[in-house]
């Protein structure tokens, strides 16, 4: 629908109002979206007025190690307020004051007696072990029992080895590792023989998402014996996690590794490691509490269980109620299994009201308590509605939404429904400017609820990227649709601590916390978001401001019946902004022609301060839009109804 503008002159002067409907339109053109925002960056909707959203501020002034995949919030019986964040390196605690490195040692892997080499002026030293490590470049593991060295030969001692975490450089042989010291070897070069206890922790998976290849990649006989193959339908899963609490407990599965508990201990449990969950599988796509009956639930897990080899991505295993420890079936107990059938693989999993729903690559599975003696009701409730990640899956306003396999978004609030949106194209489609979803990266895509805006947020990786770099919000309670730049990796709603918090990687930095030798860049921001209006770093001695706008679709003269046919001339604007701190900028966006670039009018971009009441334009086109932005710190803005002074100048 197109607005038509009826000029009532007074003293040759027509002040109208040019009314925008909230949400952005990017299925239309913008000639076509006359009456409604088509595009912007850092802005949300409220009460159908647009606004710039809130800041955010570091909450720690360290950094963690790799890329926060999952985040999880809860209180133990004390009250005590915990924060569990899982990257592909390492397990973090964050008890409100600190991070605490929770990480669980792989006893698999563990070793002693291994021989240390230095080398004269070299930060490289070469570990030896005694049988094979099994480890991998990128491993982190520590040490102990280092030892001693020969005098005069190395200024290394064993305080720089024991107790010390260190990421794996290069593997030689099986037998043979490198790892890197935080200063080269002044002296000659030493060995010290078989003393060094190797403690490595658990490897939790790739920072990205790839396609495996190798043998058996493709069709028989294609290609030459030794050659890589070039294609592949294997997707190697970048390392993640599932968290969740029993109670006042946390449960932490690696995808598609084993599930670990970490005890509070009554809030002294920050000083020990999550341990293995006795009893449960050791490989498992993901696990999932449910709190009503007091069940683990482990999805894509082993049908027998201790064998990782026998993992099937459709099996469903299930502990006995109170006993997570305990998950062989008897007729005493509620443990038990369940085999889905459409789809090859479950993907992700999310607690409603009083279900669990399961979602595959391709259906969806309502999971319910019913109690002895079937203990759960598995059954389908939708079919074509895959989710895309693990972590696309929402809980909010009485239903769960995610974002589908192959694109679209879904709920489910009693039966499956496809929800319509402005933005589909937008975001599901690789177009000329590269910001839909990347799906190679699929896994990466991280669904958020923030309750203080009734908004659901979806992180993603664009096809320009391998890293989330954009979002797509719904705010359910106006039912409106944004697009913006904004990057976060995980992020937990505020109903734990006051603000949601939220994380952001950058690969080009190193982290801080835990210190690791020789650690790889790519490091983890915490944010405490919706505080003030900046982004502040570094204990506050780092301010950034959050540039944000917000474009209108292309308003014209509509005069009995011809619109666009006349030249509007459009003298002034009155500004109508609430929360106006610092300075707003308005353009005056011109065009003759829908298909032209549109230019600011010549006076423009016009500096709107709370002083302003009104803006001498002087400009002249057929077609025009409105451009609303801020780009310094500390500058915020909501923007109400835009009222333009506008006159027909002619066909000319």
């Amino acid at each position: 629908m197109k607005y038509s503008f009826s000029l009532v002159y007074n003293g040759g002067m027509a002040l109208q109002k040019v009314l925008f409907q909230p949400g952005f339109n990017k299925q239309a053109t913008v000639s076509e979206a006359e009456n409604q925002w088509v595009d912007g960056d850092n802005v949300r909707f409220r009460y159908g007025a647009p606004e710039k959203i809130g800041g955010w501020s570091q909450i720690l002034n360290e950094t963690m190690v790799g890329a926060v995949r999952a985040q999880h919030t809860w209180a133990d019986l004390e009250g005590r307020r915990y924060a569990a964040l899982g990257t592909n390196k390492i397990l973090y605690i964050y008890d409100g004051n600190d991070f605490f490195d929770i990480t669980p040692l792989d006893a698999s892997l563990a070793q002693a007696g291994a021989d240390i080499t230095t080398t004269t002026s070299s930060d490289i030293v070469t570990i030896t072990t005694a049988g094979s490590h099994g480890l991998d470049t990128g491993d982190i593991l520590t040490f102990e029992n280092a030892g001693s060295f020969t005098a005069g030969q190395t200024d290394y001692v064993a305080a720089d080895f024991d107790d010390v975490l260190f990421e794996v450089q290069d593997i030689l042989t099986v037998t043979t590792f490198t790892i890197k010291m935080p200063a080269v070897e002044t002296g000659t070069g030493a060995t010290n023989n078989g003393t060094l206890d190797l403690l490595p922790y658990y490897r939790i998976g790739p920072l990205l998402q790839s396609y495996g290849y190798g043998y058996g990649t493709g069709t028989w006989n294609a290609g030459t014996w030794g050659t890589p193959r070039t294609t592949s339908q294997t997707i190697l899963d970048p390392g993640s996690w599932s968290l969740d609490n029993y109670g006042e407990n946390l449960i932490a599965t690696i995808k598609n590794g084993p599930t670990f508990i970490w005890y509070t201990t009554n809030g002294s449990g920050v000083s020990t490691r999550a341990v293995i969950l006795a009893g449960a599988p050791t490989k498992s796509v993901m696990s999932i509490v449910s709190d009503r009956d007091r069940h683990l639930i482990l999805l894509g897990t082993e049908t027998t269980i201790g064998d990782a080899s026998t993992q099937d991505k459709m099996f469903i295993r299930f502990s006995n109620q109170e006993d997570p420890n305990s998950y062989t079936p008897t007729s005493t107990n509620t443990a038990g299994t369940f085999r889905l059938d459409s789809g090859t693989k479950i993907v992700g999993a999310s607690k409603g009201k009083d279900y669990i729903l399961i979602l595959t690559d391709q259906a969806a599975y309502l999971m319910q308590f019913i109690g002895a003696p079937f203990t759960f009701s598995i059954r389908q409730v939708g079919t074509n509605c895959g989710c895309i990640g693990q972590h696309s899956l929402v809980f909010a306003n009485g239903a769960v939404f995610w974002i589908g396999d192959s694109g679209g978004f879904f709920m489910f609030d009693g039966t499956v429904k496809s929800i319509g949106s402005l933005v589909e194209d937008f975001v599901f489609t690789t177009t000329a400017n590269n910001l839909g979803i990347n799906y190679s990266s699929s896994e990466l895509v991280f669904g958020a609820h923030n309750s203080l805006h009734t908004e659901l947020t979806w992180f993603y990786p664009s096809a320009s990227s391998d890293y989330i770099n954009r979002m797509v919000t719904y705010n359910y309670t106006d039912k409106v649709w944004t697009t913006g730049s904004l990057a976060r990796t995980s992020y937990a709603d505020a109903h734990v601590f006051d603000k949601p918090y939220a994380t952001k990687f950058v690969v080009a930095d190193t982290p801080t916390t835990p210190l690791i030798n020789g650690v790889s860049n790519g490091a983890s921001y915490y944010f405490a978001q919706e505080t003030g209006v900046n982004e502040v770093l570094n204990n506050g001695n780092t301010i950034n401001p959050i540039a944000a706008f917000i474009e209108s679709g292309e308003f014209d003269l509509d005069i009995e019946g011809n619109g666009g046919e006349y030249f509007m001339r459009i003298s002034r604007f009155i500004p109508d902004f609430k929360n106006l701190q610092g300075t707003a900028k308005v353009t005056i966006l011109l065009k003759n022609y829908p298909a032209d670039t549109a230019t600011s009018s010549s006076l423009g971009p016009f500096d709107v301060t709370t002083s302003t009441t009104k803006v001498d334009t002087r400009a002249r086109a057929r077609l025009a839009s409105v451009r609303i932005e801020n780009l310094n710190i500390n500058e915020n803005w909501r923007y109400g109804i835009f009222r333009v002074d506008i006159q027909p100048d002619g066909r000319r």
